[in-house]
């Protein structure tokens, strides 16, 4: 099972968002938290490593989709994603004139996993709102708030195409 997840926002946030319930993170990010553009500080959203780990266990390819669109900001990201343990895997990003559903449409994850991208105008941000009709019945697309973070995802993958 192929599954893409969004990294900012639903994977990793700004390190200032420590702490903080969701709303605050969330506010920190409408007001340009200091914090929030020093993207090798990152940290992880709440458990996401270990629930991540655990959908690597049983077998789950792990890709993420970054929102960089420079290899020098992505680098960034790798080394986050090493710090905190994250499962390896492939980081994918907008070059040139890519959006994130040429992505999606792209590599066809059997599940997609990003926030709802609240502090940045909702769902016209989102990844699977504009990836093709045709494609889209082939992607389990799963939101989550932004900055809550994926614990409350089930643990065995085979029930993330469950959920609705």
């Amino acid at each position: 099972m192929k599954i893409l997840i969004f990294l900012h926002g639903t994977l990793i946030m700004h390190k200032n968002a420590e702490g903080k319930n969701r709303e605050e993170r969330v506010i920190q990010a409408l007001n340009n938290d200091e914090s929030v553009h020093d993207y090798s500080s990152y940290i992880p959203v709440d458990n996401a490593v270990r629930k991540l780990k655990a959908w690597k266990r049983q077998g789950a390819e792990i890709l993420y989709l970054s929102s960089h669109q420079t290899g020098e900001d992505v680098e960034k990201d790798k080394l986050v994603l090493k710090k905190y343990g994250f499962p390896r895997g492939h980081i994918f990003y907008r070059r040139k004139e890519e959006i994130y559903k040429d992505i999606a449409e792209r590599l066809v994850p059997d599940i997609l996993i990003e926030d709802d991208c609240e502090s940045i105008g909702g769902e016209k941000e989102m990844t699977i709102t504009f990836v093709k009709l045709e494609i889209k019945k082939r992607i389990k697309s799963i939101v989550v708030k932004e900055f809550g973070g994926i614990d409350h995802l089930p643990d065995e993958i085979s029930k993330l195409k469950s959920i609705n």
